[in-house]
């Protein structure tokens, strides 16, 4: 585009009656660049926004009896065997299996869907890891009650870290409009190329 608007200058300066070509060739390879940085942005800002969104879901910090003593921790500080207590409002810091609860429910609609807050207890129920009762996972609220669980994953290793990998990791490939756009590129960059060739060619021989 940049090329096109320079060599349209030129014979500007230099013909009292210059084609037009180079100009409107310019302003459409701008505006295919325009329209496709846009998209370029749009794509990237709602990659980010999800990882935004997995981001605000990590609690911050949790108590922790460790050797012992009681302690607040940040929740990345959290290590596997970590004895955690939760209670109602509070997000859960890491995968746990549950060891002690009283009255105990997470909201899990941020993980499987399930609308309807889940009770959870020391009780074996199911072999699968996100129906039985004696786990709860990392990111999910508390919505009811209090538990003591033992930490089992953190960090990139529970459920949600695990999920979070693979969103970021997608490749979802290129959009029709995308390809669309890339194949309207290419097809004017040939075009410009024939014709500046072209004109050169004829003007080498005419002896401009």
């Amino acid at each position: 585009a940049i090329l096109c608007f320079i060599a349209y200058s030129i014979q500007a300066s230099t013909s009292e009656d210059p084609s037009d070509d180079n100009l409107f060739l310019g302003i459409v390879l701008a505006v295919v660049v325009i329209v496709t940085g846009i998209f370029s942005y749009y794509q990237e800002s709602k990659s980010s926004k999800i990882m935004e969104s997995f981001k605000n879901m990590v609690p911050q910090y949790a108590t922790v009896i460790r050797e012992g003593e009681k302690l607040v921790l940040r929740a990345e500080e959290l290590v596997l065997g970590d004895v955690v207590d939760v209670k109602f409002g509070d997000r859960i810091p890491a995968d746990i299996r549950i060891i002690e609860s009283r009255g105990f429910k997470v909201d899990n609609s941020s993980l499987t869907g399930e609308s309807e807050p889940q009770s959870r207890s020391s009780e074996f129920t199911n072999d699968n890891p996100l129906e039985t009762k004696n786990l709860a996972f990392f990111s999910t609220n508390a919505v009811e009650g209090t538990a003591k669980g033992v930490v089992i994953c953190c960090g990139d290793q529970t459920v949600m870290g695990r999920i979070a990998g693979l969103a970021s990791g997608l490749d979802t490939g290129e959009t029709p409009i995308a390809k669309e756009i890339h194949h309207f590129i290419h097809l004017i960059t040939g075009v410009a190329v024939f014709l500046g060739v072209t004109f050169f060619v004829i003007a080498f021989i005419l002896g401009y």
